[in-house]
């Protein structure tokens, strides 16, 4: 069997952000409801003003994390941050997106060494 050899990915990373909307009254609410279209074009819309061809932003369905919502999974490190500002997406774009480090106080599922 010859070895299997990937391609390079076609993004450096791939933003999701669940813009999952449900009706006012359930008792999960949504990410919609508290904000995550707004703040998903705010990040799509600093995504292309600083030119960054090789990330995508998505809104994704359901990623079944609605208590801590709204949230972004980054992939592909598979990072997950609870945000609900523009603050918070602004940080998120710098220190993740642009220069490759992590938002300590915005991630989900914090390592052990998190600040």
């Amino acid at each position: 069997m010859s070895p299997t050899f990937d391609p390079p990915p076609y993004f450096r990373l791939h933003v999701f952000i669940c813009t999952n909307r449900r009706p006012d009254d359930n008792p999960r609410g949504s990410c919609a409801q508290r904000g995550s279209e707004a703040l998903r074009e705010h990040l799509k819309d600093a995504q292309k003003r600083l030119g960054l061809k090789d990330v995508r932003i998505n809104s994704a369905g359901c990623l079944d994390r609605c208590g801590l919502g709204p949230v972004m999974v980054i992939y592909p490190e598979g990072i997950w941050y609870g945000f609900n500002t523009i603050a918070d997406i602004d940080e998120i774009l710098d220190t993740h997106i642009v220069k490759g480090g992590r938002v300590g106080r915005l991630m989900v599922d914090k390592p052990d060494k998190a600040e």
